[in-house]
């Protein structure tokens, strides 16, 4: 959601002239004199009181004073619901996705859950490939599969963290010489990332002489 804002926050008896709230994806952090961190799920009685969004989680009722035009906003986005993995990646019945892998363990849940209504195995029917990378050798294989499709569109999936295997690194530079784009990210779990890549050109051929 990435929101952030001073004011005067009041948890339950205490008060800090000068706190810092931020509203996150999955959280509302408050940083200085009073320091808390709240799943906006557990946040109960969300409502807009003058210039101070309220709410009351874990037993304490909470006032963050963010100004008349700041508080509605903050209570509309922590009232919206955010949008499921299905609805980032863009996969629908109207809107399949072919998937290749993983090669390595099954399907991780989350992406499982998020295609289960839009998946195909017809590559003329499908609007993106979803490739599920289990190590950087897997890219040229990708990238060969796709080829053969009418899709210019594909998410590429892999772990993250410092030591994952494909990297973020590997994947962008291996992409980006083939003719591709990356343009969207999106976390896909814990483990799991995903990045959407559209080719714009096809990679340039290597010239041969002749002799």
């Amino acid at each position: 959601m990435g929101r952030e804002a001073s004011c005067t926050a009041r948890v339950g008896t205490e008060t800090a002239e000068d706190a810092t709230a931020l509203l996150e994806s999955t959280t509302v952090v408050l940083r200085g004199e009073i320091k808390r961190k709240w799943d906006i799920a557990a946040l109960q009685n969300l409502r807009v009181d003058g210039e101070a969004l309220k709410f009351d989680v874990a037993d304490e009722a909470v006032a963050l004073v963010l100004g008349e035009k700041e508080a509605p906003k903050w209570l509309k986005k922590l009232q919206t619901p955010p949008p499921t993995l299905a609805a980032k990646l863009g996969v629908s019945a109207e809107n399949p996705a072919l998937l290749i892998g993983p090669t390595v363990g099954p399907l991780d849940p989350a992406l499982a859950e998020a295609l289960a209504g839009g998946i195909t195995t017809n590559v003329r029917e499908a609007r993106m490939l979803v490739a599920v990378l289990s190590k950087a050798s897997e890219l040229p294989r990708m990238a060969e599969f796709h080829a053969d499709m009418i899709c210019k569109t594909v998410w590429v999936v892999h772990p993250k963290g410092p030591d994952a295997s494909p990297s973020d690194a590997e994947v962008r530079t291996a992409m980006r010489g083939w003719g591709y784009v990356d343009n969207k990210s999106s976390a896909v779990s814990d483990r799991l990332t995903a990045t959407r890549y559209v080719l714009t050109q096809p990679p340039a051929k290597k010239r041969v002489r002749n002799r």
